[in-house]
């Protein structure tokens, strides 16, 4: 034939869609995955999978046990497996109907009048469709689950709305809120739930997690020292640094976090507690030049501070004066002088010692 260079040409196209069949649905679906944020492709799906506050999941899982649970708050700081621990409890309680009967909502996004009397309101009444497509009842004991995330987001009025529609429908539909603070709830909401407290998972409780990339171990220390307790933020700093550099060590994810090193920040504390204003000055200019705030390296500094293995009063003092200068940041005094004078009186309370 004398089409040998066009046929080729020709299989070269004809070839791909030949083999898409299958390969290319799993390739998308693999590239779906690999896309995916960590946060959520590891997403725990039961209590056993959810690391922290074991004694707040070992209580829901009595709820679960029983399958009738209440109304119920979690409070606790960010990323630490608040609305994890709610969607576990849905799926056990409604099984393979858990996407039909579950609404889950973001209030610091909907948190007007409006949503409640709208979407809240008319999940709370809808009949629960199965795969028959017809409306059916839930089972007896069953209840459908409304999920309001960052609900302390929520204005006054909308949450006076909720408290009426959450009795109004407390025999088919169960609400589950999730906030950092339980005081902006306001009190008919609260005394109609029950409470739970979640507080910041330990740096153990976090490694745990994050081991299963290339890395060293100071870079799993870096992971767990930028997270502060937060799980969500553990996970995110893991994947930026291993997306951008494929290799987990402290320098790569302090310039991921771009956060001062705690490591300069630690040698310039104990130059401190030497009274050695000059190089402590001079560590100090360096952090200011790479661009840090002062926000930046005075909460880095008061968090190598509460680790620094010195005389227990002496780390009172400074840490006390860290707070001061800490408050005057917050309140827009935040030059390389004030964090210099930080250092000076640091000095002061180290020599008097």
């Amino acid at each position: 034939m004398t089409r040998d260079q066009g046929t080729d040409e020709i299989m070269e196209v004809e070839v791909l869609p030949s083999t898409s069949g299958c390969n290319s649905k799993n390739k998308e679906r693999s590239n779906k995955s690999c896309d995916l944020p960590w946060i959520e492709k590891y997403r725990p799906q039961v209590f056993s999978d959810i690391v922290g506050n074991e004694d707040t999941i070992a209580r829901l899982s009595v709820f679960a046990q029983h399958g009738n649970t209440p109304n119920i708050i979690i409070s606790g700081p960010p990323g630490v497996g608040k609305t994890t621990t709610i969607l576990c409890l849905a799926r056990i309680l409604l099984g393979p109907i858990f996407k039909d009967a579950v609404l889950e909502l973001n209030a610091s996004n909907e948190r007007g009048i409006d949503v409640v009397r709208n979407k809240i309101k008319m999940f709370a009444q809808k009949k629960v469709s199965k795969k028959e497509k017809k409306d059916v009842n839930l089972a007896k004991g069953k209840h459908k689950i409304i999920i309001l995330d960052e609900a302390d987001s929520m204005t006054d009025g909308a949450q006076q709305a909720l408290r009426r529609t959450m009795e109004i429908y407390s025999n088919t539909t169960r609400f589950a809120l999730a906030c950092n603070n339980s005081e902006k709830i306001i009190e008919p909401i609260q005394s109609r739930c029950a409470m739970l407290r979640y507080g910041k998972l330990s740096d153990a409780q976090i490694l745990a997690k994050v081991i299963e990339v290339s890395y060293t171990d100071d870079g799993l220390e870096s992971i767990v020292f930028t997270a502060q307790g937060d799980m969500r933020q553990a996970l995110n700093n893991l994947q930026s640094t291993h997306n951008g550099f494929g290799h987990v060590n402290g320098i790569n994810v302090f310039k991921v976090c771009d956060e001062p090193h705690p490591l300069l920040v630690k040698e310039m504390l104990e130059l401190c507690t030497q009274g050695n204003i000059c190089k402590a000055f001079t560590i100090m200019q360096h952090l200011w030049k790479l661009g840090y705030s002062a926000e930046d390296i005075i909460g880095n500094i008061f968090r190598v501070c509460k680790n620094l293995p010195i005389d227990e009063k002496l780390k009172l003092d400074m840490i006390k004066e860290i707070g001061t200068t800490h408050l005057g940041i917050v309140n827009g005094v935040n030059s390389l002088l004030q964090l210099n004078s930080l250092l000076a009186r640091l000095c002061q309370k180290a020599i008097s010692k």
